[in-house]
């Protein structure tokens, strides 16, 4: 882990090795913390938990943006009686794929804490705000990379925690199980695009924190990539820069090419 940088005065975020994954951390009341999608190795998260104290800060509620192993992690040291919220079809999504996910965190990530993993609390069935003592963390929930995924914004610091959209270093990877994978990414998209004139700041799971006009190039550059997807191309985007990326984009449109006519 890189160590916690600040955004803003309320916002720290921690860069991981893992794909760029990264953790965001609100201050609130008491030096009391929301810590959004910890990670992502135990060491990391220890270290995570130790930069906390060292600014006299402490986990008091966790959220997972969606459902994939990466982000429903946590670790004694955040805290044993801490709430860890996500969308209830998050909750249930990863309920259901515990298991698998779990293997696949314990190849990624050995040592990964079993007994902790995918600990979640569904927000209540209207639920658009985090309930904690801090800023107020309004969720935006979408259909888009996995079922329950949600977006976070922080009003008042302006900061579009964006989970697995957004990035500078992915192309969108679709939840190829859903009915209408583009159509929900697109959704996605237009509900960012509608928050995109607040945003001072944008934190993607995976890659680099960028400013208000690098989140609309994001926006922008997303719709490209799906468009081209959607015609059967795509090959181009310069975010195919790993092999496992190539490996999902190539999947991803031969599953479209037999839908999309």
């Amino acid at each position: 882990m890189a160590g916690l940088a600040e955004v803003t005065g309320d916002v720290l975020v921690a860069t991981h090795a893992f794909c760029i994954s990264t953790t965001t951390v609100v201050i609130g009341a008491e030096g009391g913390c929301l810590v959004v999608d910890p990670g992502v190795t135990p060491a990391e998260l220890s270290d995570l938990a130790a930069a906390l104290a060292s600014r006299r800060l402490h986990a008091v509620a966790g959220f997972a943006t969606h459902p994939h192993w990466d982000h429903v992690l946590w670790s004694r040291s955040l805290g044993d009686d801490v709430p860890r919220f996500a969308t209830a079809a998050c909750v249930a999504a990863s309920a259901a794929g515990r298991d698998r996910d779990l293997a696949e965190a314990l190849v990624e990530a050995p040592e990964t804490d079993g007994d902790r993993f995918a600990r979640l609390a569904a927000l209540p069935r209207d639920g658009v705000v985090v309930p904690w003592r801090g800023p107020r963390v309004d969720v935006v929930e979408h259909r888009a990379h996995a079922r329950g995924h949600a977006a976070l914004v922080v009003g008042g610091a302006g900061v579009l925690v964006a989970g697995d959209l957004c990035s500078d270093v992915e192309v969108p990877l679709l939840d190829l199980d859903a009915a209408d994978p583009l159509g929900d990414y697109h959704h996605a998209l237009d509900l960012l695009d509608s928050l995109a004139g607040d945003v001072r700041y944008v934190v993607p799971g995976h890659g680099h924190v960028g400013d208000g006009a690098e989140l609309r190039r994001r926006l922008a550059a997303d719709r490209r990539y799906l468009d081209e997807l959607a015609a059967g191309r795509g090959d181009d985007d310069p975010r195919l820069t790993q092999g496992w990326l190539v490996r999902d984009h190539r999947a991803q449109r031969a599953a479209l090419s037999k839908t999309i006519r």
